[in-house]
């Protein structure tokens, strides 16, 4: 099985990191159109709950796993959020402080969420940083500590406008009180084959090893710089931001059946994975420089690190081109964990070719794409047209949000944060 996550550079993974995690926050904003027009206000609140209720308890734990991020104080909470898909670095500008072991803060300097969600006026803005905030940080702090309180200092709506910090967030651990218990939609999503995948150990490379850190088990820092990290620690990060985002669709295809049927939640992931999957190819393509003139071989190079075929342990894709058929293939395989689980290769098993002629199209609009089986392989055969073909709504709709053409900047220097 060729992991080509592996095949990566250290500057390739560095940069990736970041771009995967902000493409996981923009998941979120490709389902919501969707959910609004069918559910309303009301549901669209309620499914982004427990979407994010369903994924953050199991890919926290995950992900402190894989960085050797051990103990359960509010530095280990803060952690979590550091390497979380709700809070892409910059976008989402989350400052910590730490008193003690059970006791800390957290504030945004900067909250590329509030900033679209503000125009749209105070009722969205309360559903978004009370309603839905109120149950999911909670959700994201249990994996490290079932005794963990996130409360509110302040808040939007902003008062005076133009508040800064956006908001900011007092969290504490009282070990005497009960613990939290484990929300229902991460119930449900616990037998999920997601869980359960174990990843080999990353290709060790003496001639690109990179930085220093191979895990996270030292002093939470105030940003992660991410080629700091060894070569291997950026696979092993990179593969669970994946995992992350593979989560999240299961939270919300779960979310939604839970209200509907299954016709409505295959029909709303759809929706959603077109909707990333555009935007995705676009993000990716320039973080590794790849331009539409690369061609068939760019393609499959974007294509073979898009959330809809890795990582490969849980999609089971291959992604190979032909510059003599002038072609891009995609096989995922059938006994591949995706297929079993309640997520976005239900629309695929349909026949649903939205979502790769999107991923495709992202890269160059003029793509056409005939996707089929053989055997009982699921197969996308990519081929360059000679007309551009109009965007589709759902990326549109999924461009609105600032983060799709959000830019990074330069990265402020990681200093370790101690009790103050």
């Amino acid at each position: 099985m060729r992991d080509r996550i592996d095949e990566l550079t250290h500057r390739e993974l560095a940069t990736l990191v970041r771009e995967l995690l902000l493409i996981g926050q923009l998941v979120d904003r490709a389902g919501m159109p969707a959910l609004l027009g069918e559910f309303g206000l009301d549901g669209m609140r309620d499914v982004a709950i427990e979407e994010w209720q369903a994924a953050s308890p199991h890919y926290a734990l995950r992900m402190k796993r894989a960085l050797g991020i051990s103990g359960d104080g509010v530095a280990e909470i803060f952690k979590g959020f550091q390497l979380d898909v709700g809070a892409p670095p910059e976008f989402m500008d989350f400052r910590y402080i730490v008193h003690d072991h059970d006791h800390g803060e957290f504030y945004l300097d900067h909250c590329g969420a509030l900033m679209d969600v503000e125009p749209m006026g105070e009722e969205l803005v309360k559903v978004m940083c009370h309603d839905i905030e109120d149950p999911t940080f909670p959700a994201t702090a249990y994996a490290t500590n079932p005794h963990a309180v996130v409360e509110a200092i302040h808040r939007p709506p902003r008062t005076p406008a133009g508040r800064t910090p956006h908001c900011h967030w007092a969290v504490s651990i009282d070990e005497d009180a009960p613990a939290a218990e484990l929300p229902f939609p991460a119930a449900e999503s616990a037998s999920s084959l997601v869980n359960g995948i174990e990843f080999p150990a990353p290709t060790a490379r003496p001639d690109d090893a990179g930085g220093e850190l191979e895990d996270y088990s030292g002093p939470l820092l105030s940003d992660l710089h991410f080629p700091d990290f060894t070569r291997t620690a950026l696979v092993r990060i990179l593969r669970e931001v994946y995992l992350q985002i593979h989560l999240l669709a299961i939270g919300f295809t779960q979310a939604v059946r839970r209200r509907s049927d299954s016709e409505t939640s295959l029909r709303l992931a759809t929706y959603q994975c077109t909707g990333i999957a555009g935007v995705a190819t676009e993000r990716i393509a320039a973080a590794l420089g790849v331009v539409p003139a690369d061609g068939l071989a760019g393609l499959a190079r974007v294509l073979a690190v898009h959330p809809l075929l890795a990582p490969v342990h849980y999609t089971g894709a291959s992604v190979d081109f032909d510059d003599d058929g002038g072609a891009v293939e995609i096989r995922w395989a059938a006994d591949a964990p995706w297929w079993q689980d309640e997520c976005w290769s239900a629309a695929l098993d349909t026949g649903a070719a939205g979502p790769i002629e999107a991923a495709a199209r992202g890269l160059d609009p003029r793509y056409r794409v005939d996707l089929g089986r053989e055997g009982s392989a699921v197969i996308a055969r990519l081929t360059l047209g000679s007309e551009e073909i109009a965007e589709g709504e759902e990326v549109a709709v999924t461009r609105i949000s600032t983060g799709a053409a959000f830019e990074f900047g330069a990265v402020r220097t990681p200093l370790p944060l101690f009790p103050v």
